[in-house]
């Protein structure tokens, strides 16, 4: 059993920071602006309000089976082990790679503050990205420390994540009301994004399509179900407000990041980080260094708290016999799943050979992982709200819906939203993987009874067999 050591604050920590991570500052200039700031913004609220729906779902469930592993244990109840295997891993890959994509953010700040403190050590190129010793020294030295934090216990991890998000927070909303009290609402450089780009449908859907990358982490709350030291109900509410307040941010960084830069700016891709020329246009260089806290609080907060969420995932996954023992073994001391967390960041050490360039992949594997889990998790919640209350639950409804229309963005070819074919090719490989799993564990599993996995996978024996 893992330790009840979170509490509330430390719960809505984790959700928002795994949600503000690197993306809502690298972005806005890479991205949001390029689809257009309005499209982009309604896209963002849009989402929040889709998030809000599936999160429903997340809290009639979490009730029912406080456990690690969240969709996990609600797909195998609903649907049996085999579901449950391919939702689990899947969204596995949405939380695991996002830690490396957060890590190796950490060369991206130090190149804009500081040119050059970190081109040390020029090693080769790769699509278009040079990679250097020194980014990939520091990248590995955060994935190595903030696994040791996670291994020596949750407590420790989540009172450093409380300090990130704070910081992050504050930094962001301070910017945004000095910018609005200085020019106001509207400004030269606003103005060029409202007149030259217009709403449309399919830039909208566009960055819609990314949602489930940008909101997971409320979804990082059921995985530490089993350690919470408060009840199962605060916590869904807790989820609905880091998804409104990551709404919020996200789109007052879009909002502010106009203030200092053009449509032609954009357009053209002259500018590196566009938020960070905002804030030094307005701000200078302490201005600049502060916007570097923030975005080294947000990738902390996102390496930590995905960290959290894969590891646990991982475990609940091998003490349901349905991944190797190795995966469930827990630190003697600590008591924390430490084979899952060295295996996290096995895998994460391998992407900041690679470069930001290629991890723009990433984005699109962490949707498709998301929306996976997203969509068991509604299903399940339909089957066993009707076989519970002998009626439809309306999320349920919604939350199914929702899945099927990221996915559809997401992997059906020739659309502005569809992943690219390296991304693709991650996904299959990932799937495969898995599946080496099913056939290797199908064999293990036959000889557990349903009443054995059943506590295995849920921490109760079941009150109705299957």
């Amino acid at each position: 059993m893992l330790k009840k050591d979170i509490n509330r604050l430390d719960i809505l920590s984790l959700a928002v920071g795994a949600i503000i991570g690197t993306g809502a500052f690298l972005l806005p200039g890479t991205t949001f602006l390029k689809a257009g700031m309005l499209n982009s913004i309604i896209a963002i609220l849009t989402g929040g309000f889709i998030m809000v729906g599936i999160e429903k779902n997340y809290g009639y469930l979490l009730k029912k089976f406080p456990v690690a592993g969240g969709e996990y244990a609600f797909t195998y109840d609903a649907f049996g082990w085999k579901h449950a295997l391919i939702c689990g891993w899947f969204l596995t890959l949405a939380y695991l790679s996002l830690v490396p994509f957060n890590a190796t953010g950490l060369g991206f700040v130090a190149g804009f503050v500081a040119p050059g403190l970190l081109k040390v050590g020029y090693l080769y190129t790769i699509v278009g990205s040079s990679i250097y010793l020194g980014e990939i020294g520091i990248a590995i030295f955060v994935l190595v420390l903030f696994a040791y934090l996670n291994i020596k216990g949750v407590k420790l991890a989540s009172n450093f994540q409380n300090i990130m998000v704070f910081i992050l927070v504050g930094i962001v909303f301070l910017f945004l009301s000095l910018a609005i009290a200085r020019v106001g609402v509207g400004n030269s450089f606003t103005a060029t994004f409202l007149t030259g780009q217009t709403l449309s449908i399919s830039k909208i859907l566009q960055v819609l399509s990314i949602a489930p990358m940008l909101y997971v982490g409320f979804d990082c709350i059921p995985q530490v179900a089993e350690e919470l030291d408060f009840a199962a109900e605060d916590a869904s509410k807790l989820a609905i407000v880091s998804i409104l307040l990551g709404a919020v941010i996200y789109a007052s960084i879009v909002y502010f990041t106009t203030f200092g830069v053009t449509l032609d700016d954009i357009m053209a891709g002259n500018i590196t980080w566009a938020t960070g020329h905002t804030v030094e246009f307005y701000f200078g260089k302490i201005g600049l260094w502060s916007l570097a806290l923030a975005l080294l609080s947000a990738i902390i907060a996102g390496i930590n708290g995905f960290y959290m969420a894969s590891s646990r995932l991982l475990f609940a996954m091998a003490r349901g016999k349905i991944l190797p023992e190795f995966f469930g073994v827990l630190d003697s001391k600590h008591n924390t799943p430490k084979n899952a967390i060295l295996f996290v960041l096995g895998i994460s050490l391998i992407a900041p050979w690679f470069g930001r360039n290629v991890l723009s992949w990433i984005v699109g594997t962490s949707s498709v992982g998301a929306s996976i889990g997203y969509l068991y998790t509604s299903l399940a919640s339909y089957k066993l709200y009707k076989k519970e209350h002998k009626k439809v639950y309306p999320p349920a409804i919604f939350g199914t819906v929702a899945g099927v229309i990221f996915l559809i963005l997401l992997l059906v070819p020739g659309l502005n939203s569809s992943i690219s074919m390296p991304t693709t090719i991650i996904v299959v490989v990932w799937g495969l993987l898995g599946f080496s799993f099913y056939k290797f564990y199908d064999l293990k599993v036959v000889h557990y009874t349903a009443e054995e996995l059943d506590k295995l996978i849920l921490g109760r024996d079941p009150e109705v067999k299957k």
